[in-house]
């Protein structure tokens, strides 16, 4: 390693720091390309993450309510670009979450530097999908005169992971092994609405986000069975318990129980949240 490596902390906090989302894609693939070529160090200096600041945002989409974001029936075309604006929101903020796991705790002290350096590669490789993704959706919206920030979003993905901003575990449990998760139960059926409209350029762009986020939900079952393996913990209790203080919705069926599968998320994670409800009261 040369000394005009650029350490990969760095390099993620610079995705973070960076608010305009076509240049926030930008540095996320740029980064992703100098891991993969083997240009950035991974080990110490490390910054605590206590001095890691919430990422940057545009000044545009307005954050709203999640329950006052437009209506998006797909029968129209404003309906869909709706429903393509909902999801360009949902990747600009996917990828803060993956580079934020990384900078907030690609040192966690129960890594070998075998596994940091595995935790990193995965991790690296989810933002690399989420920054593909925001550009394929970013793309579509452009064809249909549309554009990022076009209309409200809400900042829902982001509140949902400050509580865990201490917590390896419960950020993992929380943000791909909830909200992703879901993003495998309510894709497919968008799918099959984007096609009956007649949309079949928006449901391929679906297909190939709802093929990858299986290997990212994987990716964060692999590290949350991990962790609880490292502490001596079960996992599917602990999912439970940090699913319930930290999450303040529902987790909701119907569940796409091939999908989660797939990804190594079985029922026995998530059904029993089902039954005693979670977040909290």
């Amino acid at each position: 390693m040369t000394s005009k490596a650029r350490h990969t902390q760095d390099m993620c906090l610079a995705v973070l720091a960076t608010a305009d989302p076509a240049s926030k894609a930008e540095t996320a693939l740029k980064t992703a390309e100098l891991w993969k070529s083997g240009i950035l160090a991974f080990s110490t200096p490390w910054k605590p993450s206590s001095d890691i600041d919430a990422p940057a945002r545009p000044e545009k989409p307005e954050l709203i309510p999640p329950g006052k974001t437009p209506r998006r029936r797909m029968s129209s075309a404003q309906g869909r670009i709706a429903l393509l604006h909902a999801i360009a929101h949902i990747e600009f903020n996917a990828i803060d979450l993956a580079f934020d796991l990384i900078a907030r705790f690609g040192n966690d002290p129960s890594f070998s530097p075998e596994n940091q350096h595995d935790f990193i590669d995965d991790w690296i490789s989810v933002g690399q999908d989420e920054a593909r993704h925001f550009n394929m959706v970013e793309k579509r919206l452009n064809d249909m005169n549309a554009k990022y920030g076009d209309l409200p979003a809400h900042n829902g993905l982001w509140e949902a992971a400050e509580s865990t901003r201490h917590n390896l575990a419960a950020r993992l449990a929380i943000a791909p092994l909830v909200l992703e998760a879901r993003g495998l139960d309510v894709t497919p059926p968008m799918i099959e609405k984007l096609m009956s409209a007649g949309d079949r350029k928006s449901a391929d762009i679906l297909r190939v986000i709802y093929s990858e986020e299986i290997s990212h939900v994987a990716a964060g079952t692999r590290w949350f069975k991990f962790i609880c393996e490292n502490k001596k913990l079960d996992p599917k209790s602990h999912f439970q318990f940090l699913v319930k203080k930290h999450f303040k919705g529902l987790v909701k069926p119907p569940f796409n129980t091939e999908a989660r599968n797939l990804a190594d998320l079985t029922a026995d994670f998530y059904e029993p949240l089902c039954v005693q409800g979670s977040g909290l009261a």
